[in-house]
Parts: C-alpha cells; sequence; structure tokens
C-alpha cells in the first residue's frame, strides 16, 4: 500500500474498526519515526489582523457576515508582533505565523507593514518566520521571502467538489493558484484542509489528490471547531476515532511530510489525543488559535515527554533538540 495508496485503500481506512485500527496505528507510527525519528516540531501562530473578513467561508467567526462576537482590529504594531514571535520561540516553537483576515492583505501600506514586521522577526528572533496572509500575488510573496519568510500557509479548505458549500466569495482555483504563487516565490508551502464540514472519504481523497499535485512541503490537519453565529453552528463535531483515521489515512499518502495537527484538535479528539503520534503526526500547532483557546505550549511539552517523544526546535541553522523545550548547541 505505502508504494501505491490508491482510493480503495484509503476507503478502507475509514472503515477501520476495533482491533483492526491499531496494528494499522503501529505501521503509521513506524512510517513517521522513518522520516522523522522521535522528534516533534511546534507551530505557534497569532491573529495579526482580525475580524471583518469580506469572505464567506461557513466555518469562521471571522467573516463579517457571521453573527459572532469575535474581535475585530487592524494590523498589530510591529513591536508587538516580535515580542510575540520572541514568547514563541522562548516556548520551543519552531515557527510563527502572521495571520490576517480578510481576502488577502492587498494595500501597499499593509504590504509594507507585513514586510517590515517580517523583517524585525527575522533580525531579532530565532525562529522561522512563516504567514498565512489569504489571497495575494506572486510579487508580493516575492518580496516576504526577501525580507525573511520561510513559509506560506494558504489552505484549500476542503475538496474543489465541496467547495462551494463551504465559501462562494472566491473560487478553489484561486486558493489553488496563490499556493502556485508562492512555490514560484520560493517559498515554502503549508496548506492542508479543515475535516468535520460535512465532507466524506470521497471528498478527503479528492483533496489530498490536489495537495499531491502541488507539492506542497507541509499538510496542516484541522478540525471543524463548530462556532455560534456561523453557518456550521450545529455540525456535529467528528468523532475522536474518525479524526484519528483521518491523520493515519494522510500519513499512509504522504509518508515524507510534515503532518501538523491544528485547530480543533482538543475538542474533536479529547482522550486521544496523544494517539495523533501513533497515527503518524509529527508537529502540532500550540498554543492559542485565531479566535479560541488552544492548549498551552507546556502542556503540550509534557505530553511529549510522557510519550518519549523529543521537541525540535528548528530555526533556519542547526536543530536544538530537547523534550523540555530548551536550546542545546
Amino acid at each position: 500500500m505505502l508504494s501505491g495508496m490508491n482510493y480503495a485503500d484509503w476507503e478502507e481506512m475509514f472503515r477501520l474498526e476495533g482491533a483492526e485500527l491499531w496494528p494499522r496505528l503501529g505501521e503509521a507510527s513506524r512510517l513517521r519515526e522513518r522520516r522523522f525519528g522521535r522528534r516533534v516540531s511546534f507551530c505557534v501562530i497569532i491573529n495579526a489582523k482580525a475580524g471583518l473578513c469580506s469572505e464567506d467561508c461557513a466555518f469562521c467567526s471571522q467573516s463579517a457576515r457571521a453573527k459572532s462576537q469575535a474581535p475585530h482590529y487592524p494590523l498589530l504594531p510591529k513591536e508587538e508582533l516580535v515580542a510575540a514571535a520572541g514568547q514563541a520561540a522562548a516556548a520551543g516553537a519552531s515557527r510563527f505565523s502572521l495571520v490576517t483576515a480578510g481576502r488577502g492583505i492587498l494595500q501597499p501600506r499593509e504590504q509594507s507593514a507585513v514586510l517590515a514586521a517580517v523583517a524585525a522577526i527575522k533580525e531579532a528572533v530565532p525562529i522561522r518566520i512563516c504567514a498565512s496572509l489569504g489571497i495575494v500575488e506572486r510579487g508580493f510573496l516575492a518580496e516576504l521571502k526577501a525580507a525573511g519568510l520561510h513559509r506560506f500557509h494558504h489552505n484549500l479548505e476542503t475538496a474543489g467538489s465541496f467547495f462551494p458549500r463551504i465559501c462562494t466569495t472566491h473560487s478553489f482555483s484561486d486558493r489553488v493558484a496563490t499556493i502556485e504563487a508562492a512555490q514560484a516565490a520560493g517559498l515554502s508551502v503549508c496548506a492542508g484542509g479543515i475535516f468535520g464540514l460535512g465532507e466524506g472519504p470521497a471528498e478527503r481523497w479528492e483533496m489530498a489528490q490536489v495537495l499531491k499535485t502541488l507539492g506542497v512541503d507541509a499538510i496542516p490537519l484541522n478540525f471543524l471547531h463548530p462556532l455560534a453565529g456561523t453557518p456550521l453552528a450545529q455540525q456535529p463535531r467528528l468523532a475522536p476515532l474518525e479524526a484519528l483515521k483521518i491523520v493515519l489515512a494522510f500519513r499512509f499518502l504522504f509518508p515524507e511530510r510534515s503532518l501538523i495537527i491544528c485547530g480543533g484538535r482538543q475538542v474533536t479528539l479529547r482522550s486521544l489525543a496523544p494517539l495523533l503520534f501513533a497515527a503518524g503526526a509529527d508537529s502540532l500547532m500550540t498554543g492559542d488559535y485565531l479566535t479560541t483557546r488552544g492548549r498551552m505550549p507546556e502542556d503540550d511539552r509534557r505530553m511529549l515527554e510522557d510519550l518519549g517523544l523529543e521537541l525540535v526546535q528548528e530555526t533556519g541553522g542547526a536543530e536544538a533538540v530537547s523534550a523540555r523545550g530548551e536550546n542545546r548547541p
């Protein structure tokens, strides 16, 4: 299966029950260790510009069309972003991402501010800088790389065939084009999706095949946390075992790619969260999310210690490995 996973294999993953599931977790864990060893990395995000988004993504409380109490504010000052990056590095994170609400950072004034923030973080903090800035052009992406950006994040969200049920203000092809523009600018690219939107195994496979064609460097896996005031507020959460099967299926399909477990992991996986690593995950988003509370880095570090895993802190140069997130020569 590992050399050529097909759709029948993929479907089988989601039919696994009881004792059939555990051997597959062992296989996925060995596959993860073959590529990443016992190392796990952290990423931290900051909501650098919040709310009043023009887009109508059904899962998002930051949309201006959502009836939510999500905060809204303009782009945070450079000094605040640098300070937050420093806190992320101190917590053991390898990557720190500036995330902005809206269709994209398109105004020259905002673009200049983001470029200045990236350059300032690059100068002051030993951490890999990432950004999730919406639909933007290749020229700006090239400027971001020159300023010191390591990775651009831009989720597909879901399959192209399912996408119109989730968003109507831009297209699936717009998202693909942005990923391709970031790659053309020479940036590492992180792209994945959100699961539990109402899609099934077929749509998950469809999205995964696009990611495979694009050849993205890392794949973030999010699980829907239904939020009041959004169109998906009443959508049932995924069962914990279903979420584990998603991680499992992606590890078998992408044996060489980093799988980053992001939003919704606490509320979805609950007591099964440590099994994420058996299912093949090698990285976690830690700390708060955009509009919801997350799990604090110290708790995630303790979980890694309990599992006998090592936190690796990648800063662009040599890696510093420590179960407690401390730098080592």
